[in-house]
């Protein structure tokens, strides 16, 4: 039997990573897929572990060689997911989470419909702007592109199979555990 795919996507702040950590400490059996970026790491992240950091060049090629399942272009920095390793997980039996922005979830459920997408809502702008805000990761330019982005990002979030408002940890946790529960036993 194959692994299920899960697609996660979300405005910037909203609180995917959290989410994902904690669900991913109660469900050791799930695997995260790992990104390609071409944007600098944060404070505290690691090549390899929370995305791949490569070149614009070297991401540009595999773009040429049709390695990504999904990629899009953010905040002036490239983002994808490489669709070998998707393929391979998958075909192992593993339940696999993709966290990526909403161009590139659409890319996915695109090529891969049985793929099951969830997207994290903000409680209100204002929440999500003080988040952003609070992370101190980000300097005013890049905050205010973000923000800009929000609406078409809500707007495209419609479209995903859940939606889950991320105004309250917990009951955002048991919400998202409540589907990862119920779509892993009803694997095609």
């Amino acid at each position: 039997m194959s692994g299920r795919l899960f697609i996660i996507s979300g405005c910037s702040g909203v609180g995917k990573g959290t989410l994902l950590k904690l669900l991913l400490e109660k469900n050791p059996n799930i695997k995260l897929s790992i990104s390609a970026t071409t944007r600098k790491p944060r404070t505290g992240e690691e090549d390899g572990v929370n995305y791949f950091f490569i070149s614009k060049e070297e991401f540009k090629q595999a773009i040429n060689n049709n390695e990504f399942l999904e990629w899009a272009q953010f905040s002036d920095n490239y983002y994808g997911t490489k669709k070998s390793f998707v393929e391979k997980t998958l075909a192992k039996g593993i339940d696999l989470i993709l966290e990526i922005e909403v161009q590139g979830a659409k890319q996915v459920k695109e090529k891969m419909p049985e793929a099951i997408s969830i997207f994290i809502m903000p409680p209100s702008i204002d929440v999500l702007e003080a988040r952003l805000r609070g992370r101190k990761t980000e300097d005013e330019l890049t905050i205010q592109k973000r923000l800009h982005e929000v609406q078409r990002e809500i707007e495209a979030g419609e479209k995903f199979d859940y939606k889950i408002v991320n105004d309250n940890i917990e009951d955002a946790l048991a919400n998202l555990q409540n589907i990862f529960n119920t779509k892993r036993n009803t694997k095609c």
